[in-house]
Order: structure tokens, then C-alpha cells, then sequence
């Protein structure tokens, strides 16, 4: 098959990317694949920072660039059997055979006009990152869409752990202050309080990309955590963060919190693919109970999920304190994170588009 895909985000090298591009490797093998990008470097970034293989994978124009007029997108789109979008809150008109449509966070108060749902009936199918995805994107579409979780590496070499609190996860500009949808300032807070009460030899380590655009507004992150022990690892390829996951005890999560989900359901962690990495790791999440995050963590199980700042604080605490529950649901984590495997989403992406 002839295929073309389409990430409207390939530069933000976030999970969404990486789920594409897993995506594309996978059909890859088997079929001609294509990318809608203009610039090489961006994939060529993803690629490496995921330790994804794009040898088999070709880069074209992207024909939903602007500068392609509408009846040029669909003309082009005809020599494909299938294409696969990463949707915005859209659905495009194309002229390929098929039409695969993904959503990776749930896109509240669409609008269902004439014309969305026109060109809805021209989907051969809809997929989602989770459940939590799936409930607001079938709601808002008027569709019944399947999900398939995103491929999770997690084979990491083992390595001696330390009393590492980690947490993964991009910076953006407009993390600070109200829109700190990350939560990242949050965590250096409760991370700061814990200290302050007494936690000793601990070290708070956030592993965050950063786009060159937001350089200068990080700072302010840093100077946050000046005075602890709170690290930044900036912009680490894959192979760097699993070293950083092997080596750390505890993981921490807090996208979601204090915003109204019902009506703002994309704040929330849509999936949780790092918490899904640091398990893998054997680093036990203790993370919100909210959005995808509730589809991985068995509470007190394989990790904690928490509601309140406090039920974060002590939840944490406890495994600090107890070595032989830490240790525990440490192997409890590497044992849940293996239903999240690559060969599960590939078998998975196969047997969708087809």
C-alpha cells in the first residue's frame, strides 16, 4: 500500500510524535510510506530522540501546508490507498482510498456542521491514544472510535537506584503561570515543602524538552529550584532518559490539576506514556488521578494515585520512608508496564489500516 501520514505538531517532538512516527516505522516494513513535512531536520529530530528507525520512511511537501489550495491538497491526496492524520480538532477532505483519523487528546465543543460531518463519513476509521481520549472524541463526533494505546519502550538496563524523584515532560512558555497544564512549577513547590519539613538525600530531577522558542522563559523554572536539589535535564535523547529512569525510585505526575476536566479535558494527561517509561524502569509513579493516568496505575498496587496536594505529599512520603513497599511495587510497576509494548501497538496499527 501507498500510504501518507500527517502530524501537524512534528516539530514539538512530544508523545503524539512519537506515536506517529512509531506509526509510520511500523507500516514501513511492509508498505510505501510517506511523510507530509516540509523540513527534514524536524523528523530527523523525532527520529533520534525516540531512537525511532526512518530508513524506510520518505518525506514530501506537506500538502496541508497553507500554501496548498484546497482542490491541489485533494488532487495529490488521489495516488494514496490510505492516509493517515493526526487531527487538530479537524477532519480533512483528501481523495485517497482511505481516510484514517487519530486523536491524541479529547477536543471539547466541536462544532458538528454539514460540512464536518460530510466530511466524517468519508473516515474508514477513527483511533485514539485511551479511553479517557475515546470518551470525549465519540461523544463530541457522533462516532464510535477504537483505541490503541502508544508503543512504550520499556526495556531498560538495570542500573543502581538512587533517591531520585523524576518527572518527564515538555516546557512550554505557557506552562508558567496559568496555563502551567505540566504542572512542572507545582512539583518544584511540593518538592521545596518536603525539604523544608525534613526529607534529606533526596533529589528532585526534571527531564523536560524545551523548545529553542521558550529558552529564555525557562529560566524562570530554574530559578524556582534554586538552593535544593532539583536538577534539569534538557532536551535528552531516549536512550539518556532510560538511563535517567533506571537510576530513579519514584516518578511524579501532576498534569490536570486544580482545572476543571469536565469542561477543559485536554489539561489533563491524555495517556502517559513517560509514566508507562519510568515503570518500566521500576520507578514507582505516584501521579493525579486524572485523565490516561487512571488506565495505567493500579492504586496501591503498582503506584499511587492521588487527589488532593496532601494525599500527593504523604503518598509519597510513604514510599520514602518504607523500603520494602517501595521495592515491592517496584516490581509490580515493570510487571504492568509490559501490556503497553511497541509489538502490541504494531500488531494493533496493523490490523487497523489495512
Amino acid at each position: 500500500m501507498k500510504i501518507g501520514i500527517f502530524d501537524p505538531y512534528l516539530d514539538d517532538l512530544g508523545g503524539g510524535e512519537k506515536y506517529m512516527i512509531t506509526l509510520a516505522q511500523c507500516l514501513s516494513n511492509d508498505n510505501n510510506v510517506t511523510i507530509f513535512w516540509d523540513n527534514k531536520e524536524d523528523l530527523k529530530k523525532v527520529a533520534q530522540r525516540f531512537s525511532l528507525d526512518i530508513s524506510k520512511i520518505t518525506l514530501r511537501s506537506n500538502i496541508f501546508s497553507p500554501k496548498y489550495s484546497f482542490i491541489k491538497r485533494c488532487l495529490d491526496s488521489l495516488g494514496y490507498d490510505a492516509i493517515v492524520v493526526l487531527s487538530d480538532g479537524s477532519i480533512p477532505f483528501l481523495l485517497s482510498k482511505k481516510l484514517f483519523i487519530h486523536f491524541q487528546q479529547p477536543f471539547p465543543e466541536i462544532k458538528m456542521s454539514l460540512k464536518t460531518n460530510f466530511k466524517r463519513m468519508r473516515v474508514s476509521s477513527f483511533f485514539c491514544n485511551s479511553i479517557f481520549t475515546k470518551t470525549f472524541i465519540d461523544k463530541e463526533f457522533k462516532i464510535e472510535s477504537r483505541v490503541i494505546y502508544p508503543p512504550v519502550g520499556t526495556n531498560f538496563k538495570e542500573n543502581k537506584k538512587e533517591n531520585i524523584i523524576l518527572h518527564a515532560g515538555r516546557f512550554r512558555a505557557v506552562n508558567i503561570g496559568f496555563q502551567d497544564y505540566k504542572k512542572q512549577e507545582l512539583m518544584i513547590d511540593i518538592f521545596k515543602e518536603m525539604v523544608d519539613k525534613g526529607i534529606k538525600n533526596w533529589k528532585f530531577i526534571l527531564a523536560v524538552g524545551v523548545h529553542e522558542t521558550d529558552r529564555s522563559k525557562f529560566n524562570h523554572l530554574q530559578k524556582k529550584a534554586e538552593g535544593y536539589p532539583i536538577e534539569f535535564l534538557i532536551n535528552l535523547n531516549y536512550d539518556d532518559l532510560g538511563k535517567v529512569y533506571s537510576k530513579s525510585k519514584i516518578y511524579w505526575h501532576a498534569s490536570g490539576y486544580g482545572e476543571n476536566l469536565d469542561k477543559n479535558p485536554e489539561l489533563a494527561e491524555h495517556f502517559g506514556i513517560s509514566t508507562v517509561e519510568a515503570m518500566g524502569a521500576g520507578v514507582v509513579p505516584v501521579v493525579i488521578n486524572a485523565g490516561g493516568q487512571k488506565e495505567i496505575v493500579e492504586n496501591g498496587k503498582n503506584g499511587y494515585l492521588w487527589q488532593t496536594l496532601t494525599d500527593f505529599a504523604e503518598k509519597t512520603n510513604r514510599l520514602i520512608k518504607d523500603v520494602s513497599l517501595l521495592n515491592k511495587m517496584s516490581k509490580e510497576a515493570i510487571m504492568r508496564s509490559k501490556i503497553f509494548t511497541g509489538d502490541r501497538f504494531c500488531r494493533e496499527v496493523k490490523d487497523t489500516i489495512k
